[in-house]
């Protein structure tokens, strides 16, 4: 069985000092590369998504000057800002596949995203005759428990690698990797 990688948002805004920084981001990311260079071979590919925000929109409602941090946030991952860029402690020699979200709109899972020829995640995973995927990156209760569900929903058999994730509150990823957990995920 084929089996991938997605590393979920990786990017400077959501790890330490970011508009939206993380606490344990770098951690991540410094973990991901460490994991990468003793895994990368276990893996058909690795693909990394990315929030790709527009910046001269709201996208969607996403962006907002007194952002309630359910459904609005404070500006982030601007397209080709240094935001938006991969976390510098991120290796991304070994990504295979690159994917864009939120271009206009408030997507958190990475399925929502497409690559750079402007594929559907879930139709690439289908192309490469995926049926397995890990999944690492931030954050655990908003964009990873997004994409984890997606993965379910598409038919593919999921392992969320706890020790790579990092979330933006305690209590909420705990209710995340439950509700990851009660979908059908494994959580390892």
């Amino acid at each position: 069985m084929a089996k991938a990688l997605l590393i979920v948002d990786i990017q400077n805004d959501f790890t330490e000092g970011g508009a939206l920084g993380v606490d344990g981001g770098d951690a991540v990311a410094a973990g991901v590369t460490r994991f990468l260079g003793a895994s990368a071979g276990d893996y058909d590919a690795i693909i990394a998504s990315r929030d790709w925000h527009d910046a001269d929109s709201d996208n969607g409602g996403h962006f907002s000057q007194s952002p309630d941090f359910v459904d609005s946030w404070p500006v982030h991952c601007v397209a080709d800002t240094e935001g938006a860029e991969y976390d510098p402690l991120l290796t991304t020699d070994a990504i295979t596949h690159h994917v864009r979200k939120g271009q206009g709109t408030p997507d958190y899972s990475a399925f929502q995203g497409t690559t750079d020829a402007g594929e559907r995640l879930g139709d690439l995973l289908k192309s490469l005759d995926i049926a397995e995927v890990d999944v690492v990156g931030i954050a655990t209760d908003h964009c990873v428990c997004a994409t984890v569900l997606d993965a379910l929903k598409g038919g593919w058999s999921v392992w969320v690698r706890q020790d790579l994730i990092a979330g933006v509150g305690k209590d909420s990823s705990m209710l995340a990797l439950a509700e990851m957990d009660a979908a059908g995920a494994t959580i390892i």
